[in-house]
């Protein structure tokens, strides 16, 4: 709803007290979710311009260049809120707005990424609403044929009420077929084509813009929009065959705020105004009023702002998809959005203030630190590995990703469950997505949550041989009404933007969703960072052992960072400390380093590689034995560290900036003698078991894979 001082400010701007319709629209634009009133102070740290960016942040996705001739679309979007009252529903038209942001660019979508967050699979309501999220982004990305390649899966008691579900998507476009979204030409006309508009999604914005009830599940049921995969399709079709074929001025797809949003954005770009026609707008309900079919957020719906000229030509198209398409009114001079029902004027709103609100100067305070430290003792190496690898946000994500087609388009070459998703552009060129993210470091250290996000991130776009491009983020936290959870949001956004900076990887696209918490009970802060790299495939490498006598090294220098660690958690169920830093220089040296020793490469010498991040070199030796089916033997105290550090820690400990690397026997000395930052040899590929030099440990591949392959399986079966 619209504060007393929000509705001050619309009387003062205007004359006069908005009628209802009026403060309906208003109300929705005024919106968290539409206005980004608490955030936008903050996120003008983030770095947006770069050598390859084309467009950054302020249209529905941004774009980069990463050929000549080519470009990537590249948007993140959440869908939270819908996703805890109606989890297949949710989660399935989450899929279905980012897939329109990346049409309403011009670009095929090519491949999605899924960052998802759920209670603890212990919890029934948490396996419920878990299941039927993955079968809602399932169904509707296979039904659309884009694939899911990639994303991550966490399991935390801070998300049981309110589970999140981010969606990355990256789309293939020639650079001569960019659009925006705007309204340019006065006398343009505003085409609507897809599914006809009906009552569901009503206040779908403000209520992603507050906290959750105990209630919601029932009384805000009716905000979540129901979603239409096969119509989809053939908006996806049908738009790029309109793209093709029409000089289009401008193209917006209709997903939060509904026509309200759509058409302000579009003309408040280009300062100029709106007529929208209400009894032209095919509607799927009878007796819908003005107010809801100027605030319904029906799925599957784009505006194409055309020249009257091409509008027959473009309802062709349309009628041949099998779609509805119709004009609805007109782009004007002046600077008004006015609404007409028959030759009435049932609304006249400046554009400008419709598309962009004032934000919020808010309080923010530095939370303070009372907690207890408390010291643990080690556990035996064997019991903490199969506690750790039990865990369900450690252990496989097969029974996820099985369920997607991540091979349709035929682009994939390396598929879900090694460190980035890779896509070929052509013969030899391809690109690496990733999607990452750290709730519990975000939590004990905003700065250093938020920085350690992208640096995970870009590790695993350059395991895959690529150089980082561009990022894009999700921002999940709590009420921004909270002075402390605002200053979260900002050490975090701060952290973030150091290490973009540092590695000239600007931020092109993202989103905020706050209000994650219900009654009280909040989320941890949850940065997603979805990153996009450009390499060579000949110098992909995936994680998997390959050959016995392959020799391991380890790139990097291990601290004795085990805060915030997976094993502190699973084995003595403890989030304190201070989590791993990053240590930036070092960060970029090392990465640039991979990077360099790969595109060396030329004879292959280098056989697997792998980044160090949950669990540390435990889990990751662990990852490429079960990825390779072969064992290992390797000696922890050979790792480069620094300090006197336990054994377990130094196994355990999560420090950013490392990568093991397996090489053929021959070449181990050539290879090591060649690498420019800290590394060492730390054993080799042997036989069937984990073998630990340092105290005897003797764990069999057999029972690794069995406790990893069923983390998740043992709950949903």
């Amino acid at each position: 709803m619209l504060t007393n001082s929000e509705m001050e400010y619309i009387v003062e701007k205007i004359g006069r007290v908005p009628n209802p319709l009026e403060e309906g629209m208003l109300d929705i634009m005024f919106s968290e979710h539409c206005s980004y009133k608490s955030s936008r102070p903050f996120l003008k740290m983030f770095p947006t311009e770069g050598e390859n960016v084309i467009m950054g942040p302020g249209d529905d996705a941004g774009i980069v260049s990463i050929t000549d001739e080519l470009a990537l679309a590249v948007g993140i979007e959440s869908h939270n809120h819908p996703s805890a009252i109606e989890p297949y529903g949710g989660a399935g038209t989450g899929i279905g707005g980012i897939l329109r942001d990346i049409i309403s660019m011009g670009a095929i979508p090519i491949a999605l990424l899924d960052s998802i967050h759920f209670g603890s699979l212990k919890d029934q309501k948490s396996r419920y609403i878990f299941e039927h999220v993955v079968k809602g982004i399932s169904d509707y990305g296979n039904r659309v044929g884009v694939p899911t390649v990639g994303g991550e899966v966490v399991f935390d008691d801070s998300y049981k009420t309110n589970p999140l579900v981010n969606v990355m998507c990256v789309g293939l476009l020639p650079k001569k077929n960019i659009v925006k979204g705007i309204a340019p030409n006065i006398g343009d006309v505003f085409l609507l084509m897809g599914s006809t508009t009906g009552r569901d999604g009503i206040h779908g914005v403000t209520f992603a813009s507050v906290e959750l009830t105990k209630s919601s599940e029932i009384d805000d049921r009716p905000a979540v929009q129901v979603g239409d995969p096969f119509t989809k399709k053939k908006v996806l079709e049908a738009s790029l065959e309109i793209l093709e074929k029409i000089d289009v001025s401008g193209v917006k797809d209709l997903g939060g705020g509904g026509l309200t949003c759509c058409i302000s954005e579009l003309v408040d770009k280009c300062n100029n105004g709106a007529e929208i026609c209400l009894n032209k707008i095919p509607l799927r309900e009878d007796e819908m009023t003005p107010y809801e079919i100027m605030l319904s957020e029906s799925q599957e719906r784009m505006i194409f702002v055309i020249n009257p000229k091409y509008v027959d030509e473009v309802i062709a198209i349309c009628n041949k998809h099998e779609i509805p398409s119709e004009v609805i009114g007109k782009v004007k001079d002046g600077d008004n959005m006015v609404v007409m029902n028959e030759n009435e004027i049932i609304a006249d709103l400046p554009s400008h203030l419709l598309a962009d609100p004032p934000y919020i100067s808010r309080e923010i305070r530095e939370p303070k630190n009372d907690n207890e430290y408390l010291d643990v003792e080690d556990i035996d190496i064997e019991e903490a590995i199969f506690k750790i690898l039990s865990d369900s946000s450690a252990g496989s994500k097969k029974w996820v990703y099985n369920q997607y087609d991540h091979e349709v388009q035929i682009r994939t070459v390396v598929n879900p469950g090694d460190d980035g998703a890779v896509l070929n552009i052509n013969d030899e060129i391809a690109i690496s997505l990733s999607c990452d993210t750290n709730g519990v470091y975000t939590k004990l250290s905003p700065y250093d949550g938020g920085a350690g996000c992208v640096a995970e991130a870009i590790r695993n776009i350059v395991s895959m041989g690529a150089k980082p491009y561009t990022l894009v983020d999700c921002l999940n936290f709590g009420n921004p009404e909270n002075p402390e959870i605002l200053w979260s949001f900002s050490k975090c956004i701060e952290g973030m933007s150091d290490i973009a900076n540092s590695f000239k990887a600007p931020i092109i696209s993202g989103n905020v969703s706050f209000y994650n918490e219900t009654e009280g009970v909040k989320i941890n802060p949850t940065p997603v960072v979805g990153a996009i790299g450009v390499g060579k495939i000949k110098n992909i490498r995936t994680l998997g052992f390959k050959n016995e006598g392959d020799k391991i090294i380890a790139i990097g220098t291990t601290y004795n960072e085990v805060d915030g660690s997976i094993y502190h958690k699973t084995c003595f169920n403890l989030e304190q400390g201070h989590p791993p830093e990053v240590r930036i220089e070092n960060e970029k040296e090392v990465n640039l380093e991979v990077l360099r020793l790969l595109d060396e490469d030329v004879n292959n010498d280098i056989t697997a590689i792998h980044d160090c991040s949950t669990g540390g070199v435990a889990i990751s030796l662990i990852e490429m034995m079960i990825a390779g089916d072969l064992g290992c033997e390797v000696k922890i105290a050979n790792l480069v560290h620094d300090g006197d550090i336990k054994l377990n820690n130094l196994f355990f400990s999560e420090s950013h900036g490392r990568y093991l690397m397996t090489v053929k026997k021959n070449q181990v000395e050539s290879i090591l003698g060649n690498i420019r930052v800290h590394c060492s040899c730390i054993g080799e590929v042997k036989g069937d078991t984990l073998k630990i030099l340092d105290d005897n440990t003797l764990v069999h591949l057999s029972k690794l894979k069995d406790i990893y392959n069923n983390a998740i399986e043992r709950y949903m079966e």
